[in-house]
C-alpha cells in the first residue's frame, strides 16, 4: 500500500504527521495534499530519511545535486559535498555520477546521509552502455528498466525519469531549432538515442511497465525535464510545452496509480517569462509539486550563477514554485567544490524564503525578529535569526567595533544609538 491510497483511504501516516508538526499545518491538510497529488512526502522502504514535505502550502524545498565527472572520480570529495549540502541545510539531495563505479557511489552517499536522495537512472543505463557496448546509442530498453529497479532498491527515495521525449517532442525541437541547443544530460542521451535507433522513448512507450516499478519500491516519480531551454533565448519554447504536456497528462496517470508525482520546470527563463511558466505548469499539472531547475535568468554571468538562479528562484517561489533545484557558482564552468555546494544551497534558500514570505506570510515572522533585533542592538537575537549564523558572527569578528553595540560600518555614528538616545520605539 501506497502513502497516496493511505491518504486517499482517510489514513494520517506518521510521516503525513511529522510533515505537519515541521510545516505548522494540520494533519489532515497534509493528508488530503498528498490524496490529491498537490503534496508529495519523499519515502523508502528501504531506508529511514528525513521526512520532507514538497508542495502546496508548504515551505519551498531546497535540492542539492552532487556527482562525478568522467574527468573528476573522487568518492571522498562527493561524501564532503553531501555533508555540506546538508550542513547548509539542503532538504534534499541527488545522486548525479557520471563517472566511476555508480552502484558504490551511490551507496556510499546514500549511507552518509540522513536527507532524501534523488538519481536519474538512465544515466547510468546509457554510459554503461558506452562502456560495454561502445556508444549510448546501443541502450538495452531491459538494462534501462533494470538499472531504474536497482537504484530503487539501494533506498532512493525519488527518480527524475525522462518521460516526456516522445517524437512529437523531438518534431517539435526539430521544426524550431534552438539557439543554445539542447542542454539535459537525459534528454541528450534519449534522443541521440531515439534517433540512432528509429524507436519511441521506452519510458513514454513502456510507462505502465515504469509504474510498477515505482509502485513496488514507493519511488517519487521526478518528470524530468529534457527540453528545458539552456539559454534564455529558448525558454517557453514549441518543444519545452510539447515534453510538459506529455508529462502532465502521464502524471495524472501515475498519480491515479498511487504513484506519487513531481513536475519538473525549465532551465533558463527571462524575468518576463517566469509567471506565465509558473502558471501554466500548475495549471497543466492540476497543481502537482512543482520543481524549477533554478531558473537562470540571464546567461552572462558565469561564476556567479549561484546568484543568478536566486533571483530566478526567488519570483519563482512567490508565484507558486514548490522546489528549487540549487545553482553552484561553478555552473557552466567546472564540477563544485565542497565549498561551492555549501554556497549554492545557502543561495537558493534565501531565495526559497524570499518566496515563501510572498506565498506564506507567516515566514515573514523571522524577518520581524530580526529587525526587532538589529533596532534593539541584540548582536545573539541576530545570529540566531540568521540563514548562515557562522558567516554572520565571522564577519562582525573579524572587524570588531570600538563600541560593541554598534558595528565598524557606522561606528561612532550608529543610527540606531543616536535615535535611541532621545526615542524608544
Amino acid at each position: 500500500m501506497s502513502i497516496v491510497t493511505d491518504a486517499r483511504k482517510g489514513i494520517v501516516t506518521e510521516e503525513m504527521k511529522i510533515v505537519a508538526a515541521q510545516e505548522g499545518v494540520t494533519e489532515d491538510f497534509v493528508r488530503h495534499g498528498v490524496a490529491e497529488g498537490h503534496i508529495v512526502i519523499p519515502v523508502s522502504p528501504y531506508r529511514k530519511v528525513k521526512i520532507c514535505g514538497i508542495g502546496e502550502g508548504l515551505r519551498t524545498k531546497v535540492n542539492a545535486s552532487i556527482g562525478t565527472s568522467t574527468d573528476i572520480v573522487d568518492i571522498p570529495q562527493e561524501l564532503e559535498k553531501a555533508r555540506q549540502a546538508e550542513r547548509a541545510g539542503a532538504d534534499t539531495l541527488m545522486e548525479l555520477s557520471t563517472g566511476g563505479d555508480f552502484v558504490e557511489i551511490r551507496k556510499q552517499v546514500i549511507a552518509n546521509t540522513k536527507l532524501s536522495v534523488g538519481c536519474v537512472p538512465l544515466y547510468q543505463a546509457f554510459i554503461e552502455a558506452a562502456r560495454k557496448d561502445g556508444a549510448v546509442v546501443n541502450m538495452k530498453e531491459d538494462d534501462l528498466f533494470r538499472i531504474t529497479a536497482e537504484q530503487a532498491k539501494l533506498g532512493t527515495n525519488f527518480m527524475a525519469i525522462h518521460t516526456g521525449i516522445n517524437w512529437e517532442t523531438v518534431k517539435r525541437l526539430r521544426n524550431q531549432g534552438r539557439h543554445g541547443g539542447l542542454v539535459s544530460r537525459g534528454g541528450a542521451f534519449m534522443t541521440a538515442w531515439m534517433l540512432h535507433n528509429e524507436k519511441e522513448n521506452p519510458l513514454y512507450s513502456e510507462f505502465d511497465y515504469l509504474l510498477e516499478i515505482m509502485k513496488e519500491h514507493e519511488v517519487t516519480l521526478s518528470m524530468g525535464n529534457g527540453m528545458r531551454a539552456g539559454a534564455v533565448h529558448d525558454a517557453t519554447d514549441r518543444a519545452a510545452i510539447q515534453e510538459l504536456l506529455i508529462n502532465a497528462e502521464l502524471a495524472d496517470k501515475a498519480h491515479k496509480e498511487g504513484v506519487q508525482v513531481i513536475v519538473e520546470g525549465p532551465g533558463h527563463v527571462p524575468i518576463d517569462e517566469i509567471a506565465a511558466n509558473v502558471t501554466l505548469m500548475k495549471r497543466v499539472t492540476n497543481n502537482k509539486p512543482f520543481y524549477m531547475l533554478g531558473p537562470l535568468v540571464t546567461d552572462i554571468a558565469p561564476g556567479y550563477d549561484d546568484r543568478v538562479a536566486a533571483i530566478g528562484a526567488a519570483i519563482s517561489s512567490s508565484l507558486g514554485a514548490d522546489f528549487i533545484c540549487y545553482v553552484t557558482p561553478a555552473e557552466h564552468l567546472a564540477l563544485p567544490t565542497p565549498g561551492e555546494v555549501y554556497e549554492g544551497v545557502i543561495s537558493s534558500r534565501i531565495a526559497a524564503h524570499v518566496g515563501d514570505m510572498i506565498k506564506l506570510k507567516k515566514t515573514r515572522q523571522a524577518d520581524l525578529e530580526m529587525g526587532h533585533a538589529r533596532r534593539d542592538l541584540d548582536w545573539e537575537r541576530q545570529f540566531a535569526v540568521a540563514i548562515n549564523a557562522p558567516r554572520a558572527r565571522a564577519i562582525r569578528n573579524e572587524r570588531r567595533p570600538a563600541d560593541s553595540d554598534a558595528c565598524t560600518m557606522c561606528g561612532d555614528y550608529c543610527a540606531i544609538k543616536i535615535v535611541n538616545r532621545h526615542f524608544k520605539f
